[in-house]
């Protein structure tokens, strides 16, 4: 297997579990992780929230850490990516107002390269237009989201991953395991035993 580089979208207040987990998974499988925020530079560092579900009629949230980014927004360039990871959290909310975010997630949807967003990941799939007619997960209260953007949101439940075409999706964090092992298939990682 020839390692991949891939790119992770994160701002403050990403999720904790959505952003570390995944940033080190796939490093543990020989991929390069780089993850970026707008107006930020390696080095720099993105506060994250804890979400969790606790019998509320939502998830609850709490500080979580300060995830350290790995390189420079200013210098991404999509070509110079193989897959695209965008977790969920508050982020997304705030970062599909930026334009290059947005242009970022369409030049890999165009070229059709593996997308692996979860949670709240999904809104900025929405924002970026590419949703149409298009199957995708999220956590529930962005169903609309999708929706709205003239996508098909799939129920599922906590631990469920969606896949169709080059996205795969997934409602929150419990569903790591098969969220991370669809875009590994996407990305054409092989694990043996």
């Amino acid at each position: 297997m020839a390692a991949k580089k891939i790119l992770m979208l994160v701002g403050d207040y990403v999720e904790d579990y959505e952003v570390m987990v995944p940033f080190q998974a796939l490093q543990m499988v020989g991929h390069t992780v780089h993850a970026v925020c707008p107006g930020k530079k390696a080095g720099e560092f993105v506060r994250t929230a804890i979400h969790d579900f606790e019998g509320d009629q939502t998830y609850s949230e709490k500080p979580g850490h300060n995830f350290v980014l790995n390189f420079d927004f200013d210098d991404v360039k999509a070509e110079d990516y193989q897959g695209l990871v965008v977790p969920g959290g508050r982020s997304p909310e705030y970062l599909r107002l930026n334009a290059t975010v947005l242009e970022l997630i369409q030049a890999f949807d165009q070229a059709n390269k593996p997308i692996a967003a979860v949670c709240h990941g999904p809104q900025l799939l929405a924002a970026a237009g590419i949703l149409d007619d298009r199957e995708c997960a999220a956590y529930p209260a962005c169903g609309p989201d999708v929706e709205m953007a003239g996508g098909h949101y799939v129920e599922l439940d906590v631990t469920g991953a969606h896949l169709e075409g080059n996205l795969v999706t997934a409602p929150a964090w419990p569903a790591h395991p098969t969220w991370l092992a669809g875009f590994l298939m996407l990305l054409g990682t092989k694990i043996t035993l």
